[in-house]
């Protein structure tokens, strides 16, 4: 664990997270989640934000660091949280989830860091996949609100 960076397992608070809907004409970018909580399930780009970090940086570093595109961020979709319990009931993560979306500037798609996968689906393909409830939620409205804009 690094200097400053949360307890993100049983945490003794909830830890702040930034995740970004970048679109390119009717799609979206997704990631498989390469880590814990929801591994192996497809989720927007994003992480944690870190200590002294503005909420934009942070949503722009994470969608380089997981996908290794780039984007323009236009606004804020949803904040949700993402509390789950363990077998004992006891909080095994807590995280304050902020959505925001944006418009694709650049970059090859290519799993980074927290990612075993990457891929632009349309407005059709979402429900079919295996994504955190949460994600499941707020793609609809992302996809109202960017091509509402």
């Amino acid at each position: 664990m690094q200097r400053n960076e949360p307890i993100r397992k049983y945490p003794i608070q909830p830890v702040p997270s930034v995740h970004t809907a970048v679109f390119r004409n009717n799609q979206v970018l997704v990631v498989k989640r390469a880590n814990e909580p929801s591994k192996g399930r497809w989720s927007l780009p994003g992480g944690v934000v870190e200590l002294g970090e503005k909420l934009w940086d942070a949503a722009r570093r994470e969608l380089l660091e997981e996908s290794e595109v780039e984007c323009n961020i236009e606004g804020l979709v949803d904040i949700v949280d993402n509390i789950i319990p363990d077998s004992e009931g006891r909080i095994q993560y807590h995280y304050l989830v902020i959505y925001l979306f944006g418009s694709y500037i650049g970059g090859i798609p290519t799993p980074g860091s927290d990612a075993s996968d990457v891929a632009w689906i349309t407005y059709e393909e979402f429900p079919d996949l295996d994504m955190n409830p949460g994600v499941k939620q707020v793609l609809p409205k992302a996809f109202s609100l960017k091509h509402n804009c």
